[in-house]
């Protein structure tokens, strides 16, 4: 079974992780620090996709069902 991460995307989420535990890891736009777990992978995995490294596309934030009336 192949590798779904590179070591690199580990290495950033990494990063993103110990910058979070410190304090010091801030959100891209509003530069608010980050308390949440959840995000700084979000931001580990975001900076990993810039760099060029092997990982999974982002699934689609909501997915709409379309009901039918009769």
């Amino acid at each position: 079974m192949a590798r779904r991460y590179s070591k690199k995307a580990s290495k950033k989420v990494e990063r993103a992780m110990h910058e979070r535990k410190r304090g010091t890891l801030k959100s891209g736009s509003s530069g608010k620090k980050v308390k949440s777990r959840k995000q700084a992978i979000a931001i580990g995995l975001s900076e990993a996709r810039k760099a060029g490294a092997k990982v999974p596309k982002k699934k689609s934030s909501s997915k709409k069902r379309s009901t039918k009336k009769k």
